[in-house]
C-alpha cells in the first residue's frame, strides 16, 4: 500500500507560502503523491485553485512526489486542449503526472463551460478513447460524436508512455459507472464505506473481465480523514482499508478547520506513523 495526501487547498486559499510548504513537505515526508481537486466555476463561492495549473507550479519545487489532479470533471472540458495540458504537466514533472477523471454533478459549470450535462456519461467514454490516443501516438486520426482530429498530434508527448488514469464517482456507482471504470480506467477512487467494497469490487471485476481486462490491472484509492469527526478513527481505517486490499490511502488535513500552521503540524504528525502501520 502506497500513501499520499490531499493538498488543503480549499483552506489554505490563496497562501501560496503554506501551500508550497506543505507539497514540499509532503515531497519530503516520503509520501507517494499528492491530489488537488477541480471546480472551474460554481455559485457557493467555495475557493479552489484550477488543479493543472497549480500542480505544474508545484512540480517545479518537488522532486518525487507523484501530482495527481482529481477529480477532473472531464466532459466539461475540451478534450485536446486538456491531452495538451496533462502532457505539459507530466514533462514539467518529468513523468510524475497521475490523473483521476469524473464526470461530476454541477450542472451550472456544465452551462457555464457550454457543455450538455445530459450526455455528459457517454461523452466522458468517447474523451477516455481520444485521450489515450492524443498521449500516447505522435497523430492522431479520430472521429467521434463530439470530437474530430485529422491527423493531428500535441507534440511533445509526455514523458510517460502511458499515464495513469483513474475514475471517481458516486459512492455507490451505477452500473454505466462500472463499465466506465472497467473497460477503461487504471483505478478506481472508492468512496463506499468498507462494508461496501467487496460487492462493488466484485461487479467492477466482473466487467472487467467481460472487456478481456485483468481486474487486477484496476488499482483501488480510499481517503481518510486525519481531522474532523472521525479523526480518533484514522489508524484503524488505513489498517482496516489495506487488509481489504486497497492500494493506495489519501490522508485529508481538510476538515478540522485548520489554519495553514495547523495543517501543516498534523501532516508532520500523522504521517510517521501513517507509514508505520504499512510497513
Amino acid at each position: 500500500m502506497k500513501i499520499g495526501v490531499s493538498l488543503p487547498v480549499r483552506e489554505m486559499k490563496n497562501d501560496l507560502g503554506a501551500i508550497r510548504a506543505y507539497a514540499e513537505l509532503a515531497d519530503e515526508l516520503g509520501l507517494s503523491h499528492l491530489r488537488v481537486p477541480d471546480t472551474i466555476i460554481n455559485k457557493s463561492g467555495g475557493h479552489l485553485h484550477e488543479p493543472l495549473t497549480l500542480l505544474a507550479w508545484v512540480a517545479a519545487f518537488t522532486n518525487r512526489i507523484e501530482l495527481c489532479p482529481s477529480v477532473i470533471v472531464l466532459p466539461a472540458r475540451q478534450t485536446v486542449l486538456f491531452a495538451k495540458q496533462l502532457a505539459e504537466l507530466d514533462i514539467l514533472s518529468n513523468g510524475r503526472a497521475r490523473l483521476g477523471i469524473g464526470v461530476g454533478s454541477n450542472k451550472d459549470q456544465y452551462a457555464a463551460l457550454g457543455q450538455d450535462f445530459h450526455s455528459r456519461g457517454a461523452r466522458c467514454d468517447e474523451q477516455l478513447l481520444l485521450l489515450k490516443s492524443l498521449l500516447t501516438q505522435d497523430k492522431v486520426d479520430f472521429t467521434g460524436r463530439w470530437d474530430t482530429v485529422e491527423e493531428s498530434g500535441i507534440n511533445p508527448l509526455p514523458v510517460q508512455s502511458h499515464i495513469s488514469i483513474w475514475y471517481g464517482g458516486a459512492s455507490i456507482p451505477g452500473a454505466k459507472v462500472i463499465n466506465r471504470i472497467a473497460n477503461y480506467a487504471d483505478g478506481w477512487f472508492v468512496l463506499c464505506n468498507p462494508e461496501d467494497y467487496d460487492d462493488i469490487r466484485s461487479k467492477i471485476d466482473n466487467a472487467a473481465e467481460a472487456a478481456s481486462r485483468d481486474p487486477k490491472a484496476i488499482q483501488t484509492e480510499a481517503g481518510v480523514a486525519v481531522v474532523g469527526p472521525r479523526e480518533s478513527e484514522w489508524q484503524s481505517r488505513i489498517t482496516n482499508w489495506e487488509k481489504m486490499g486497497i492500494d493506495y490511502i489519501c490522508l485529508r488535513t481538510l476538515g478540522g478547520d485548520l489554519t495553514p500552521q495547523q495543517h501543516l503540524d498534523k501532516l508532520k504528525e500523522v504521517v510517521p506513523e501513517a507509514l508505520e502501520l504499512i510497513t
